[in-house]
């Protein structure tokens, strides 16, 4: 661009007052933003580069001369953005949810017979889905109000993600503004890089010395995430719209209507989704669409099935991650041979060893793999758990030429084994009967197949892996103190258990010196980690729950298990009960199913939806170990422990009530009304106790209703449960995966 072409610009502007000055701006702003559209989303350029730039020029002379005009919007902030020093982090107003995974055509007709189930419908009553390509890529959130792009935020962990809205502002396929939406408009999609533009990326950073890709995501997720939106800008990224977040109105009552309307608006939409009414005509498209996968330009690994039709949607519901509307049908596995060097054991926060296999590295569906996951030790051997063979009875050696996949395009597993190409001297692994890290006796119990470490807290791979989940992103996500971080603190002696990390701050004091001086650190930096660690004092209880690394329970039990206690302490004394009461005794190790104590206490627990025998047995024999507790007890005097959320707007009449559903619901199935129940507020029970605020009790409803009339509880039926709330807003707008 001439600097004359520049000037002319601005003296064709001079005689502009204030008033012709914006509306010329909104009109370039417009004008850019269309040729941006039919370059990249259509493919189809309107005006020639001259034009273009020649637009570009006035506008950036218009700004000059009215710079208290310039919008955050405009096309020229999608160039040479300032660097910012790290990422902020932004809420979403409606979670960001990942999918529930089908590997077959069994596992699609499952998924169908479940919603039909779940929604009491006949096989025979109709029932559309969408079924789209599942673009491997980097999700991305675009919020905008009143037509305006506001902010952009990756997934993060579902609740939270980064802010990157400088960067996405440099995507030419996400719109600026747009027209004939809602007030409030999230647009969810995925940020992606074509093949040829991954080859031509690639060939770009070897001639430069920078670095190589190992494939398209990758490319996509670390452009998105740059620091310097200039060098996002310089990557050739593109974007398709899939669903939406939080909406002011509705968009349309269908799936594949909805999506049409965020096309009209300007947002790239994939040409692939298809509408269909049957089973057959969802495997057909997928059939399809795989078929044409290496054509397609893009990386794609499976297909999403999604139900059509918005209000059913909102009747199924979600699952703690997952909605219940819709799956993603990955494609097959892609399988690749290489050589089997060496088998590592490692050691994990349970105590568990888990075989690694190391590979030669060998690229398997674009990715280089190196490790892979051997399960168990009867995996290695050649067997199943019940010692049937598997692989042909054919075990696994150091030596061996193995057949690698990536289930679902992402865990890579051993699959076979070539017999004919085993070295003559390959001998069969033995699996050790003592940790390697710490050298207690690894048991394995009857009906386990997992050998475990004895040791403990003693083992210091226990104590790391737990550190290390401790932190992970489900549970604290403490900016900066990442598995590698907690790795380096453990060996220095700076943290053995959780409650360290919040006395960190005290131990190094004001002048941070200890820390300042490690490599990678500095004072602000290390002030930064501290203040992230403050940060995390403050926190919800189901987080709590699930970073104390407890076996079975994982993020959802954590999240059910705080929505039923709500606080710390009627959490903790309610463990503490179910393990001291007289009837409580301890089960056999070694029997396959422990012998179940019936206290007030125990029944309590296993009493919450979703809650079974196995998570109660192992929250009461974990926090009844004095080491364990005191440990725990020292992390939570330094904590804020937060109730969570109620899951219902304020107004509805249930929110904190604990109802039990009982007999034969006949206008919903029991699954869709104990979720119905949940998105209210309402903590589900599957038994009668004194703490039984509400009983649902249908026809045919038996001992259930006996005790509750018993102890006084109130009984209605389902109707006067509809009636009681209607008019509640359970959901709240679907559209994301």
């Amino acid at each position: 661009m001439s600097g004359d072409a520049t000037t002319g610009a601005g003296d064709a502007l001079s005689g502009l007052d204030e008033r012709a000055a914006a509306r010329r701006l909104d009109d370039l702003a417009a004008r850019i933003a269309a040729a941006n559209r039919a370059y990249f989303q259509d493919d189809a350029p309107d005006i020639t580069d001259a034009a273009y730039d020649a637009l570009k020029r006035e506008l950036l002379a218009l700004e000059a001369r009215f710079p208290h005009l310039v919008k955050p919007d405009s096309p020229t902030a999608q160039i040479g953005a300032e660097p910012a020093e790290g990422f902020s982090k932004i809420t979403h107003a409606e979670r960001m949810l990942s999918l529930a995974n089908a590997f077959d055509a069994a596992d699609v007709a499952d998924f169908v017979t479940a919603i039909r189930r779940y929604l009491g419908l006949a096989t025979d009553a109709p029932l559309s889905l969408t079924a789209e390509p599942k673009i491997d890529g980097l999700s991305l959130s675009l919020r905008y109000e009143e037509g305006r792009l506001i902010s952009a935020a990756t997934r993060g962990d579902g609740e939270t993600g980064e802010n990157v809205t400088a960067n996405a502002r440099t995507i030419a396929q996400i719109p600026q503004r747009i027209a004939g939406a809602p007030a409030v408009l999230e647009v969810r999609g995925e940020v992606y890089m074509s093949h040829a533009d991954f080859a031509a990326l690639n060939a770009r950073q070897s001639a430069s010395g920078g670095k190589i890709f190992a494939n398209p995501r990758n490319a996509a997720a670390g452009s998105l995430r740059q620091l310097d939106a200039e060098i996002t800008r310089a990557r050739p990224l593109k974007f398709f719209a899939y669903g939406w977040g939080q909406l002011s109105a509705p968009l349309a009552s269908t799936q594949s209507d909805a999506i049409a309307r965020l096309a009209a608006m300007g947002f790239p939409t994939n040409p692939w989704m298809r509408r269909c009414d049957t089973l057959e005509a969802m495997l057909a498209h997928y059939a399809l669409i795989e078929d044409q996968r290496a054509m397609l330009g893009y990386d794609v690994d499976g297909v999403v099935y999604k139900i059509d039709d918005l209000a059913l949607q909102a009747r199924l519901g979600l699952r703690s991650t997952t909605p219940r509307w819709a799956i993603a049908h990955k494609f097959p596995a892609q399988l690749a041979w290489t050589r089997l060097e060496a088998i590592d054991i490692q050691v994990g926060r349970t105590g568990a060893l888990s075989p690694v296999a190391r590979l030669a590295p060998v690229t398997v569906g674009g990715v280089v793999v190196s490790n892979a996951t051997l399960h168990n030790e009867d995996y290695i051997a050649g067997r199943d758990a019940r010692g049937g063979p598997i692989r042909d009875g054919k075990d696994i050696r150091v030596g061996d030429w193995v057949q690698v996949y990536r289930a679902g395009d992402v865990i890579p597993k051993i699959a076979d084994v070539d017999l004919s190409r085993r070295p003559a001297d390959a001998q069969p692994f033995v699996f050790p009967t003592h940790c390697p890290e710490c050298g207690s006796e690894a048991l394995r119990e009857e009906g386990d197949a997992v050998r475990r470490c004895t040791g403990g807290l003693i083992c210091p791979a226990q104590a790391v892996e737990k550190l290390k989940h401790f932190v992970s992103r489900a549970a604290f996500d403490i900016e900066g103190l990442g598995a590698r971080q907690v790795e380096a603190f453990y060996t220095d002696g700076w943290i053995k258990e959780p409650a360290d990390i919040f006395e960190l701050r005290a131990k190094f004091g004001s002048g941070l010196q200890q820390l300042r001086n490690r490599e990678g650190w500095g004072e602000k930096s290390a002030q930064n980690l501290f203040d992230a660690i403050d940060d995390r004092r403050r926190i919800g209880l189901g987080r709590v729950i699930f970073a104390l690394g407890i076996r079975h329970v994982g993020e959802v039990a954590a999240n059910d298990l705080a929505r039923h206690f709500t606080s710390w302490r009627a959490f903790i004394d309610c463990v503490e009960r179910a393990s001291l009461e007289p009837a409580a005794h301890a089960p056999d190790a070694r029997a396959r199913k422990p012998l179940l104590p019936q206290s007030p206490a125990w029944a309590e627990i296993t009493g919450i939806d979703g809650i079974g025998e196995a998570v109660a047995l192992a929250l009461t024999s974990t926090l009844s170990q004095v080491a364990e507790r005191a440990s725990i007890d020292r992390l939570i005097a330094h904590l804020d422990v937060q109730a969570p959320p109620a899951r219902a707007s304020s107004g509805s009449p249930v929110v904190g009530l604990t109802v039990v559903f009982t007999g034969t619901l006949e206008k919903m199935t029991r699954a869709e009304a104990k979720a119905r129940a949940e998105s209210l507020g309402a903590k589900v029970a599957g038994s009668v106790s004194a703490k039984t605020d509400l009983l649902i009790a249908g026809p045919g409803a038996g001992s259930k209703a006996a005790k509750a009339a018993e102890l006084g509880i109130r009984i209605i039926d389902e109707d006067g449960w509809l009636t009681l709330i209607k008019g509640i807003d359970a959901a709240n707008g679907p559209g994301d995966g």
